[in-house]
């Protein structure tokens, strides 16, 4: 089972100075920033997923590249841009998501493979249009015409894509893009895809889909599949299902959820292998918009605010030294709290309190949690919410490494 991992131009600054928060002067981002199979120990996954949308852009904006990255990426190609390791696997997909409000998808089929060929993917999928919809097997609900359309669509489009790939002697490997809104419908994809000579299938859409809902459609795609075809999840992260997923043809998966959960949940932040823990925030006094409303407003003073958080962030350093101790810490955390939210929303002190005594990061074997001790587990600023994510994608390596595939 590979797993790959979506890029959006994450990287961590190996200089960062996390006392005074503060990059060297002589970083240059592109040069001395690096990304996660970079950053630690093994490589917490087995390739990446590059969408054309978040390089070239789409209809929804310009993307995550800016113009002299794009540059570089096309130049350069995949594997240098990225500094990949020779074991590191690529595929790239168009990045549906961006343009799901639109009528059709905003690519052709030529610059889709130019994209492909001149970047030098190991895998490239065609170009489909995502149907956010579901019909269980047992329901007489009948699917709506535009469900229909973008089906045909993606199968239409997906013909003119394998057929361009062997005229052009294409070197990477065609994925063809698999859509539905139920178990049949999505069989029924499979299945003209396989006629068309796809060996490999990527399965889309499933992202709201629950894990019963997807083995409901991996049983219906079992009756029509081919042994030697391979299938692929997009979007998709059930590590407690992926055993059963292998059962029906799944090979491969493509998931940012554990990275983006290290600062986009309001509690999972850091991951361990039997357990998350809630990351502890002490959020920038210039970089947090709530707060700097309350001192504009004159509620609450920016001296105040300042000497309450630079007080949070070292008495977090103590307590990991082992000099003061865990309630010492919450009283310091709660004034800061206080500043932040205000009476009206609710505390996560006791959270906190959970997270500061079972102290996860002093027994983690990853590289960053030896190196950055509780630094990895304080919510502020991307250098720190970014290296959480990267831990957190050592723990997925590690509980994929323990299940059995057949």
């Amino acid at each position: 089972m590979k797993f790959y991992f979506p890029d959006s131009q994450d990287l961590v600054s190996p200089t960062y100075d996390f006392v005074n928060d503060e990059y060297s002067p002589y970083r240059v981002r592109q040069r001395d920033d690096v990304y996660a199979h970079q950053a630690v120990t093994p490589i917490p996954y087995d390739g990446i997923l590059v969408s054309k949308a978040v390089v070239d852009g789409s209809v929804k904006g310009s993307g995550k590249y800016s113009s002299p990255q794009r540059e570089r990426f096309y130049r350069l190609g995949i594997r240098s841009f990225f500094r990949l390791p020779a074991t590191c696997l690529t595929i790239g997909d168009c990045g549906a998501f961006n343009y799901i409000d639109e009528e059709r998808p905003p690519y052709d089929v030529d610059e889709v493979l130019d994209f492909y060929g001149r970047c030098g993917f190991d895998a490239g999928i065609s170009i489909d249009h995502i149907i956010f919809g579901y019909i269980p097997e047992e329901s007489d609900t009948l699917p709506e015409d535009s469900w229909i359309a973008r089906q045909q669509i993606s199968l239409d489009l997906a013909e003119e894509f394998i057929t361009a790939t062997k005229k052009t002697g294409a070197r990477f490997e065609p994925v063809g893009a698999a859509q539905g809104w139920g178990p049949q419908s999505y069989a029924h994809s499979v299945k003209q895809l396989q006629e068309m000579g796809y060996q490999r299938i990527a399965l889309g859409g499933m992202v709201p889909l629950k894990s019963h809902e997807i083995l409901s459609c991996l049983r219906a795609i079992d009756d029509i599949r081919s042994p030697e075809t391979q299938l692929h999840l997009l979007g998709i992260n059930r590590v407690d299902s992926m055993e059963q997923f292998a059962r029906h043809g799944v090979t491969s998966f493509d998931s940012t959820s554990v990275f983006r959960q290290a600062f986009m949940d309001d509690r999972n932040n850091y991951h361990t292998a039997t357990d998350s823990y809630t990351a502890i925030r002490v959020p920038q006094v210039d970089g947090n918009p709530a707060l700097k409303r309350l001192i504009l407003s004159g509620n609450v003073s920016q001296a105040e605010a300042i000497i309450a958080e630079r007080a949070c962030l070292r008495a977090l350093r103590e307590f990991d030294a082992k000099e003061i101790s865990k309630e010492e810490v919450l009283a310091v955390l709660a004034v800061y709290e206080s500043l932040v939210l205000g009476p009206k929303k609710k505390s996560y002190l006791e959270i906190y309190r959970r997270t500061l005594t079972d102290a996860p990061w002093r027994t983690c074997p990853c590289a960053l949690c030896k190196k950055h001790g509780i630094e990895i587990m304080i919510f502020r600023g991307s250098e720190r919410n970014k290296r959480r994510g990267f831990h957190n994608l050592t723990v997925l390596e590690a509980k994929m490494r323990k299940l059995t595939f057949g």
